[in-house]
């Protein structure tokens, strides 16, 4: 008598794993299409070739099951190669790139001629169909200064202007934006990547913003990884950062995903880009590997 728990001969285990997992995805594809994901993508995920291109795997399996996927960068690392190659010291005051002219010159080259295009043409070449665009590019973003003399053009966003980008969504085109915008003057300033991803997560009223970084998400004990709290919302995250629980480079972080929930996004996503095909583990998966944020206890 044939075993019907067992596949076919000649059909992989692997196969039929491959499958089950696809269907298991089903609810989550069906609650998400159509919906805008915000991503902004940094730390090792930019770095490591490997993580790279799982991310951008991610985001072409997220637009090819009909979500749509926008993608904010930055790029620290690479801005700090090219300042030494032109003998410019990289200098940081307070976490914030110290910014003067010379130095604005090289981020906006770096941000907006390399890795963005760089980014594109890998989308491109794993069969998404990706545009990039700065925060200039058809009003996008307005910004202002910071107000700190001491770092220089280092920026506030203003206004989003999300226009463009909803009809890129709308036409099936994944946008991939740098984090570089000018005043109302013409003046370019180097502006926080998770910044721009949460306003632009909310002018967009989309689903989630999803946060890579080089944590495992929010730790009760940040030694300890097994702390990790899958599930909070703002009141909970306000207490955390007000007892010192979430400190130092998660604070600015953990305040853009409170802002974009206060704005009606969906929910919020802290997430360890170290990991690979992190995004699709959180989005289609019961357990996630994150920590998620939302408006409160009774949200999602």
């Amino acid at each position: 008598m044939t075993n019907l728990s067992e596949p076919p001969s000649g059909i992989l285990e692997t196969d039929v794993d491959r499958v089950r997992i696809l269907s298991e995805a089903l609810p989550y594809i069906q609650q998400f299409r159509g919906r805008t994901v915000v991503v902004k993508y940094g730390g090792a995920a930019m770095k490591d070739s490997t993580l790279k291109a799982s991310v951008v795997r991610d985001i072409v399996f997220m637009a090819c099951v009909g979500m749509r996927p926008v993608v904010v960068h930055g790029g620290g690392p690479e801005i700090n190669t090219w300042l030494t190659k032109l003998n410019i010291e990289p200098q940081f005051k307070d976490g914030l790139r110290v910014t003067d002219a010379a130095t604005m010159d090289v981020v906006e080259m770096v941000l907006v001629g390399r890795v963005n295009k760089e980014l594109v043409s890998l989308i491109n070449q794993a069969g998404g169909q990706a545009v990039g665009l700065c925060g200039k590019d058809g009003n996008l973003i307005t910004a202002r200064s910071q107000g700190n003399a001491d770092v220089g053009f280092v920026g506030d966003v203003t206004n989003i202007e999300p226009g463009l980008v909803k009809a890129l969504v709308e036409d099936g085109y994944i946008p991939v934006i740098s984090s570089v915008a000018s005043d109302e003057s013409g003046q370019a300033y180097n502006i926080n990547a998770d910044t721009v991803a949460g306003e632009l997560a909310a002018a967009l009223n989309a689903e989630k913003l999803i946060l890579l970084t080089d944590t495992r998400g929010i730790l009760r004990d940040y030694k300890d990884p097994s702390t990790l709290l899958p599930k909070l919302d703002i009141r909970e995250a306000r207490k955390l950062i007000d007892e010192g629980v979430v400190a130092g480079g998660m604070i600015p972080k953990v305040q853009c995903c409170v802002r974009s929930l206060a704005q009606g996004v969906g929910a919020t996503h802290i997430l360890d880009g170290r990991i690979n095909h992190a995004l699709l583990l959180e989005i289609f998966s019961d357990t996630g590997i994150g920590s998620m944020l939302v408006a409160s206890e009774f949200s999602q």
